[in-house]
């Protein structure tokens, strides 16, 4: 089996990439490579300690749950990368990316915003967008972030649907979700472990071609969060939040086949 990713170049995005060429045959990587930053602060934000503070718990986290994840070890039969700048994939002319179009399954996690001829091809191909956030909740950006901040830790989670032209609103497959409550930021982050393993297991089993996709209701929509909506006030009204993962429990009625990763 061949399978297409098209991603970023974080630890979440490399251990991805890593489990994925243990579990198939040849793997083509389209990754967007984020620049070298001076501040710890990524680049669509404006740099300041409060959201130095907030990036550091972001990354401690991140390197916990998925350690770290060095892709020069990749068996290199096994995978095909194709590197660009972040922000540039849009601007790829479908020819030069011949080899990562002709694959089986195609994902997508983490990347750009898509459009162009790029994304109709796609669409034509069922690719699979692993969305950070449960859908049709939380739409937009940063959407674990904004479930905790309105104190719905039980609608943090990643959803798994078919890549449409709009943003977050494909036909659903299934929720992944954690029970790994130890503190915010691995709470998030493990939602997205959970997402990988499932998607990855239920490719071997074959059940993903055989999940009848939910369209999603936008009349359910609690928030549908943009960039611009993060900023200093906020993170630090989150920072100094006392955030009870455990205030609400899960309610399987508004999640679509769940999927739970114990730890």
């Amino acid at each position: 089996m061949k399978i297409t990713l098209l991603t970023s170049d974080k630890e979440r995005h490399n251990y991805f990439i890593n489990l994925l060429t243990k579990n198939c045959d040849k793997l083509y990587v389209v990754q967007e490579v984020s620049k070298k930053m001076k501040n710890k602060v990524p680049d669509n934000y404006i740099n300041s300690k409060i959201l130095e503070n907030y990036f550091d718990k972001v990354n401690i986290a991140q390197k916990k749950i998925f350690g770290i994840n060095n892709l020069s070890i990749l068996n290199k039969k096994n995978v095909q990368i194709f590197n660009t700048p972040a922000g540039s994939l849009n601007n790829i002319p479908l020819t030069n990316l011949s080899d990562y179009l002709k694959s089986d399954i195609f994902i997508v996690f983490g990347c750009s915003y898509i459009k162009s001829d790029l994304v109709d091809f796609l669409i034509k191909k069922k690719a699979i967008n692993i969305h950070m956030g449960v859908s049709p909740y939380y739409r937009g950006t940063d959407c674990n972030f904004w479930a905790l901040y309105d104190n719905n830790p039980h609608l943090v989670g990643s959803t798994i649907h078919f890549l449409t032209k709009g943003l977050d609103s494909g036909p659903m497959l299934y929720h992944a979700m954690s029970k790994l409550k130890s503190n915010p930021f691995e709470y998030t982050m493990s939602t997205v472990k959970s997402a990988f393993h499932s998607l990855i297991e239920k490719i071997k089993n074959k059940s993903i071609f055989e999940m009848k996709p939910f369209f999603q209701d936008s009349t359910k929509e609690i928030r549908y969060s943009k960039k611009k909506d993060f900023n200093d006030k906020i993170a630090k009204e989150y920072l100094s939040k006392n955030i009870n993962l455990n205030s609400k429990k899960f309610d399987y009625s508004l999640l679509k086949e769940p999927f739970f990763l114990d730890n």
